[in-house]
Formats: structure tokens, sequence, C-alpha cells
């Protein structure tokens, strides 16, 4: 399922900051990561998403965005450090499952586990 999101991407630790909206952050962030189009953000080396928000509906995030990048800097930065204050690459964790998604019997298994021609997006059961 896909969520409207705003997003912040930085250089480097207090470095350049890029804010964006999308209707699906994991494949919008590794466009970024990637420098899969031109830009500000593949300009400036803005790879790392050290801040993000969901939004049910798109025309609330687009409000969100265009509030957010009216903002002083030093506004971006409080809002950054308020919720990641190491600055680090969130990414890896927004691609993670929580451990409270998974049955406590299918924590172990592994794909391999399961046999061959199994792929992620099977069922099991």
């Amino acid at each position: 399922m896909l969520y409207a999101s705003v997003y912040i991407l930085a250089s480097q630790r207090n470095g350049t900051l890029y804010t964006g909206g999308t209707s699906n952050l994991e494949a919008r962030i590794w466009q970024h990561k990637t420098d899969a189009y031109p830009g500000f953000s593949r300009k400036y080396g803005c790879k790392t998403l050290v801040w993000f928000e969901m939004h049910d509906e798109m025309l609330e995030a687009i409000s969100r965005e265009k509030q957010i990048k009216e903002w002083k800097r030093a506004w971006k930065i409080e809002l950054i450090e308020r919720e990641n204050p190491d600055w680090r690459d969130l990414f890896e964790e927004l691609l993670a499952i929580p451990d409270s998604s998974i049955l406590p019997e299918a924590r172990n298994l592994s794909l391999q586990s399961l046999g061959p021609g199994f792929r992620r997006d099977d069922t099991v059961g």
C-alpha cells in the first residue's frame, strides 16, 4: 500500500537539506540514492533520509511539504534532531519489518528454508 509522505534528505550532518514529497517513499528515496534523475538532491549529494512523515492524503503531504520548504533552516534542523538526533539514515529502518509484525513461529524462517522457487511476494499456507 502506498502512502503520501514528506521527507528530508541531507548531504551530511548539518549539511545541505532537501525537502520532498511522494506517494511512494521507498522508491523515491532509492531514486535519490542512485542519482536516477538530475536535480537539486543529485547536485548537492542529498542522499541520507534523516526525517519523514506519513499522511493519509496526498494533498495533506503536499501542503506539509510546502510549509516545511518555507521554514528557516534552523527549524528544519530542530525537526530532524527532535526525532533523529544522530542524523541516522532512516532508509534501512523504513524497509525493515518490525518483529511485532511477524508471527513468532515465522521469525526464524528464511526464504531459503521455504524451498527453491519461493519468492518474497509468494504467500505461505
